[in-house]
């Protein structure tokens, strides 16, 4: 009962989509009534080339020669007529696709990092890609037969009752039982296909963590446990769509089954109207030809129809998966008159700042800080202790829990995302580089730079000489995440996207954490220009990065237990001063 509810209701929001293409809905259907016009008209034809053939008298070859023509410019019409139709069908369904797939997109772009922390990224794909390609091919049948079907039904319909009403009553009785087969196969096949469509998402998961993690997963030898991981998930694929398959691929034959009885009823019928002679209701031989071929088109669309029922069951079990994203809650909107940040002079204030990613773990509580332009604040401390998640708050990558993050005395909350975001430069340990050329992703925040700007930033990261030994220099294209480049130029080229822009305050998270010390020391010169006249916020573990810092801040699960200089921290001899000493002991 539940899964038919949420079928029901699936079902409405695909309507929803697919109402936006009603005229295309409207010469489909019209284009169905012709083409099922034109087929039926062929069976008449037939039949009166038959009576001409066994009927008294002399066969008539010049009637015979004029309805075969007949039948061959109507089957012309007919072949014209239906291939417009599954044009139209083809282009409202890829229509609705991209829709669908264009949504869920644009809600991943506004959807809470804390959603895309908690879910795979595979599975997420998996929605987008897989799931709604089932979708289409669904929702494809259904365009190409459903609109077909019930024209076909209803002309057929009414052709027999024209011939015959006895056998025509008969036809109707018998018929329906195939739906009520297929609808009781296909109400117990929908969860079949949803376990099914979660557990290939699992799988696509799973590929993607394998690729995405190739080399650490080859240099601790975890490939036949990621095989294991593997077969134990394509095993649990393959009894859930055996099963599914098997309980759909039920409805074809046991409608077929029902078809034939009718078929076998009509003939039996009909041959006895024919053997009776000239009493009420009886036929002809050519009228009875007529009769089984509309009887033959009457019980086919009830057994395509029944197909396309089951063939649903997937479909929308799978546009479930895909509207569940589109329906997920997104980030919380810029308010209505939310404040559009210019150019900050970076003026930082965080006031009694509480967060934490789950309730039931506190991580930052009563933080406190004030930083003043230009100011450089360094941010030290073990691992999990809330560096990088001041990042992400400082960003408003996520909301406080609690008491206020202010730029220019203004609650980051009550500013616009991008506006904020603009004003900050970030340099992140983990790099991302899009597939693309070298100078594409140095201007991903500055398209419109020109090549002296951009070799400019290049020379101040020092990225530069090894751009113009690449093959085409800054025209070179690279794959995905930086394809074969080096992790530290990779993280070089991050930073000429920064030098780039020169946004008036920075957040540099480990950023040279992949730099061999030599170009290291080159690129804390480079920084030191950066940063001149600059606020910026420094989130490092080699405390020899942050020495000159103005301000140095010792967190500790998710407070500040020390702050001051680098040579005040020294001198209270203290936590500070124990994490300095263990990294240049002897």
């Amino acid at each position: 009962m539940k899964n038919q509810k949420v079928q029901i209701n699936n079902l409405r929001k695909v309507l929803k989509y697919i109402r936006e293409y009603r005229i295309l809905i409207f010469i489909s259907i019209v284009l169905a009534a012709v083409t099922v016009a034109l087929t039926l008209y062929v069976p008449i034809l037939v039949g009166r080339a038959i009576d001409c053939i066994v009927g008294p008298g002399a066969v008539d070859f010049d009637k015979i020669a004029e309805i075969l023509f007949k039948i061959g410019l109507t089957v012309a019409f007919t072949s014209v007529s239906q291939w417009l139709m599954n044009h139209i069908n083809n282009k409202i369904t890829y229509h609705v696709v991209e829709d669908v797939r264009k949504k869920a997109f644009r809600k991943i772009e506004v959807l809470p990092l804390s959603y895309i922390d908690a879910h795979p990224q595979g599975e997420i794909v998996s929605r987008i890609i897989s799931d709604v390609d089932q979708f289409a091919d669904g929702l494809l049948m259904g365009f190409s037969q459903l609109f077909t079907g019930i024209v076909t039904i209803a002309a057929t319909l009414i052709f027999m009752l024209t011939i015959n009403v006895q056998i025509t009553f008969i036809v109707v009785i018998l018929t329906p039982l195939s739906l009520f087969v297929a609808d009781f196969i296909a109400k117990r096949t929908y969860s079949m296909f949803k376990l099914q469509s979660e557990t290939r998402g699992e799988q696509t998961s799973l590929i993607d963590e394998m690729i995405g993690n190739a080399k650490i997963v080859q240099a601790f030898s975890y490939q036949e446990e990621a095989l294991k991981r593997f077969d134990e998930i394509n095993k649990r694929l393959e009894k859930h769509s055996l099963r599914a398959v098997f309980f759909s691929s039920l409805t074809n034959p046991c409608t077929r089954f029902i078809n034939n009885l009718v078929y076998a009823a009509v003939a039996l019928g009909g041959g006895l109207t024919v053997i009776g002679g000239n009493g009420e209701g009886a036929m002809t031989v050519g009228g009875l030809s007529i009769f089984l071929s509309y009887a033959n088109q009457y019980t086919k669309p009830f057994n395509e129809i029944s197909g396309v029922i089951t063939e649903l069951q997937n479909a929308l079990a799978c546009a479930g998966r895909v509207l569940e994203l589109i329906e997920e809650q997104p980030q919380i909107p810029d308010a209505d008159d939310a404040i559009e940040l210019d150019t900050a002079n970076g003026n930082v204030i965080l006031e009694n700042v509480a967060f934490s990613y789950v309730p039931e773990r506190p991580l930052i509580r009563d933080f406190n800080l004030k930083v003043k332009s230009g100011q450089r604040v360094a941010i030290v401390g073990p691992t999990g202790c809330g560096k990088t998640t001041v990042i992400n708050l400082l960003m408003r990558f996520y909301d406080v829990n609690s008491g206020s993050i202010k730029v220019e005395g203004i609650d980051v909350r009550d500013i616009t995302r991008k506006s904020l975001r603009k004003n900050y430069g970030m340099v992140l340990q983990d790099t991302w580089l899009k597939s693309g050329t070298i100078r594409e992703n140095i201007t991903i925040g500055k398209p419109d730079a020109s090549d002296e700007e951009i070799i400019a930033a290049a020379k101040a990261a020092h990225a530069h000489s090894f751009i113009k030994r690449l093959p085409n220099g800054y025209d070179a294209v690279i794959g995905e995440n930086g394809g074969s480049l080096s992790q530290g130029q990779k993280q070089l080229i991050s930073i000429a996207r920064v030098m780039l822009c020169l946004p008036p305050m920075l957040i540099l998270d480990e950023a040279t954490s992949s730099i061999d010390t030599r170009t290291e020391i080159k690129i804390q010169e480079a920084f030191a220009r950066l940063m001149q006249g600059r606020t910026s916020f420094i989130v490092a573990h080699r405390l020899s990065t942050v020495r000159e810092a103005d301000i140095i801040l010792v967190m500790k699960d998710g407070n500040i237990i020390e702050q001051g200089t680098h040579e005040e921290l020294l001198s209270q001899k203290g936590f500070y001063a124990n994490l300095y000493n263990s990294q240049f002991a002897l």
